[in-house]
């Protein structure tokens, strides 16, 4: 069996391939399909199946970004086995708009197929018996199975009992790093057993990010191309669109780099990239897609009253985006973000007093304070 594992030392760098990034396009489309379910099911219960759909995602896609840090690129077994979970993705994701109704099946065994599938070519494919990396590869493999039977379960059950074995089965997955994948009668794996590429790990994330935005641009110029065009209307995309590229902004032009910083000068680099990436950026993503979701209140209901799911969707969007930036920070460089918390603060304030105003100006409102942090993070980096 050939070699599938990258060579490379602890401190090599490296970034994404085209695979990856061929790959990526399947959650394009995912994304698209979760702002497509919130916009069309606009109720708590919508935001609930779209927010258990969000995580089942991102679980999926970040997995591999961890495996694809061991793995090499170049090996056709490797490059298969990344088509084939493509093919089970784009199956997950078709599945969406009906994942807890007809299609529930579907998108549990897709997910599953996924997660076990990757985890046990790792295990008894690409690491070799008795080595480092299977040591380390099957005890989450056994989770994924543990867990596999719940989504399995909820998949074939209906109505509230699917709900809560899918939210048993997420709960497990999601605590499972946490318990750096403790099976009782097995020797511990330890968080120093993992080498993250700091430069591949940062840069996948942010594709992920550009992923979500690309999302809002992609709401923003359909949603507009079907309307007469009027001031109104020209107003609203151009408040959806300087509202993407603002965060836009405050990822890349403010916090990534430094973010990437750490991770490299950090002596618990496992912890930081589990805590910071695998779960801080699901909040990011959220944001984002209640953005899209927002973008599309702004350009469909301008001059109109926003019902108040309406303005709750709009609002959340830059308010979670921003508290979840504000909690990256805490935790990666233990110091409070007054700027990104303020901000948070001031959009909730203007979805308190927008009630009962029209979509176009609680969108201007919101803008404006993102526009407002933009300038502030421009006047500290050039005072440093």
């Amino acid at each position: 069996m050939p070699n599938l594992l990258r060579r490379t030392g602890s401190d090599d760098q490296f970034g994404s391939t085209p695979l990856e990034l061929f790959y990526d396009l399947v959650f394009v489309f995912a994304v698209t399909q979760v702002s497509h379910l919130l916009i069309s099911h606009l109720t708590w219960d919508g935001a609930g199946q779209a927010a258990v759909i969000l995580l089942v995602i991102w679980w999926a896609w970040q997995y591999t970004t961890w495996v694809m840090n061991e793995l090499d690129p170049e090996s056709n077994l490797v490059q298969l086995l990344l088509i084939g979970l493509m093919l089970a993705s784009m199956l997950m994701a078709i599945a969406i708009p009906e994942a807890f109704g007809d299609r529930a099946l579907l998108f549990a065994t897709s997910y599953v197929v996924i997660q076990v599938g990757r985890h046990t070519f790792l295990t008894f494919v690409a690491a070799p018996p008795g080595s480092h990396e299977r040591h380390r590869a099957a005890p989450i493999l056994i989770w994924f199975c543990a867990s596999g039977v719940l989504w399995i379960a909820g998949g074939i059950a209906t109505g509230p009992a699917r709900t809560a074995l899918w939210l048993a089965a997420l709960a497990i997955d999601y605590v499972a790093p946490l318990f750096i994948y403790w099976v009782p009668g097995r020797l511990r794996v330890r968080s120093e057993d993992w080498q993250v590429s700091t430069s591949h790990f940062t840069e996948r994330f942010g594709l992920f990010v550009i992923i979500a935005l690309g999302e809002s641009i992609v709401v923003t110029g359909a949603t507009t191309s079907e309307l007469n065009l009027n001031v109104a209307t020209v107003g609203a995309f151009a408040i959806a669109f300087l509202s993407t590229a603002a965060f836009w902004w405050l990822y890349f032009t403010s916090v990534s780099q430094l973010w990437q910083q750490a991770l490299e000068t950090t002596a618990h680099r496992t912890e930081l990239a589990r805590d910071a990436y695998t779960y801080g950026h699901v909040l990011i993503i959220a944001g984002i897609i209640l953005a899209a979701v927002g973008d599309e209140i702004v350009i469909t209901r301008t001059t109109q009253d926003l019902t108040h799911a309406e303005l709750t969707a709009l609002v959340a969007g830059p308010t979670i985006y921003l508290l979840a930036q504000a909690a990256l920070r805490y935790r990666i460089t233990h110091t409070l973000s007054p700027r990104r918390l303020t901000g948070a603060a001031v959009c909730i304030l203007v979805g308190i007093a927008g009630s009962g105003q029209p979509a176009l100006a609680v969108g201007g409102l919101l803008l404006a304070v993102l526009a407002a942090l933009v300038t502030a993070d421009l006047i500290v980096a050039s005072q440093r």
